[in-house]
């Protein structure tokens, strides 16, 4: 079987999995090697495997009775940040290496969620409860332990972020007009954080417009996320805006079997028999 076959099969039984079954790094190097088919998935297991283990090592020597939320982040501080060298791409942030994680083991650079993606791999191997937030423009984590919680920037060095930081982050990248609002705090799903994942890149391309790019990467998406309406939605109007009719309608019919939204149906009916009758 070839990397990109391989890779499809990985993401297509992601897609019927339970969300909290999935396995983050496993799906994220998929989503690389479809963009990079020649990469040897084994090397870059093996490295997600060392900084786990990288990680259990520093957990057994340096404990000493200590495991406390702080102790937990300076470990995978070290770790990650420290031993393995992994920082934010301040410089290039853009560049589209920053979102295959293949290319973000390779240059230890990367986007806020593909070092997110290694940051809860890693403490979720430990049994640290980890999830990613739904803050916008900027991809955190938060870890917990008895109770106690705390944001970390996985961007930068996997700092502490304190509100004071989180306000001036958002104001940054939503405008000085945001503010802080509970919704940002929330938890998101491993499927959100792989979506996250990848419309950085879709967004890239359609920035670029580059619609068949777009395209490609949001049939990957739909294959580790088959029941996600506006994932369909999305692809049928692409689809149309290409000219690519039929696809287009089989996208937008899916769309409508999945949406629950009437105000969205209504719209989408009605496109579907513009598009046919253009077909006719």
């Amino acid at each position: 079987m070839s990397n990109r076959a391989e890779a499809r099969e990985i993401l297509r039984r992601i897609g019927d999995q339970p969300d909290d079954e999935i396995d983050l790094a496993e799906a994220a190097l998929a989503l690389g090697a479809l963009e990079l088919p020649n990469a040897d998935l084994a090397l870059y297991r093996a490295h997600i495997r060392a900084i786990v283990e990288d990680l259990a090592a520093r957990v057994a020597a340096e404990d000493q009775g200590n495991d406390s939320l702080e102790a937990r982040i300076a470990h995978l501080h070290a770790v990650i940040g420290g031993r393995h060298g992994y920082s934010g791409d301040h410089d290039t942030y853009d560049d589209l290496q920053n979102a295959n994680l293949l290319r973000v083991i390779d240059r230890r650079r990367g986007l806020p969620v593909a070092l997110g993606i290694l940051y809860m791999h890693a403490a979720r191997s430990q049994g640290w409860p980890m999830v990613g937030l739904n803050f916008p423009g900027h991809f955190l984590v938060r870890i917990e332990k008895d109770g106690a919680r705390a944001i970390i920037d996985p961007f930068n060095e996997g700092q502490t972020r304190s509100v004071v930081d989180l306000r001036d982050l958002l104001k940054a990248t939503a405008g000085s007009a945001a503010e802080l609002e509970p919704g940002h705090y929330q938890p998101v799903s491993n499927r959100d954080v792989l979506l996250r994942l990848q419309n950085n890149i879709k967004l890239r391309h359609l920035s670029a417009h580059d619609v068949p790019k777009a395209l490609e990467v949001l049939e990957a998406m739909r294959l580790f996320a088959p029941h996600e309406p506006a994932l369909w939605r999305e692809t049928g109007l692409l689809e149309a805006h290409a000219g690519n009719l039929k696809d287009a309608i089989t996208a937008l019919e899916t769309f409508m079997a999945l949406t629950g939204d009437d105000h969205h149906r209504h719209q989408t009916a009605s496109l579907i028999q513009q598009l046919k009758n253009r077909l006719n």
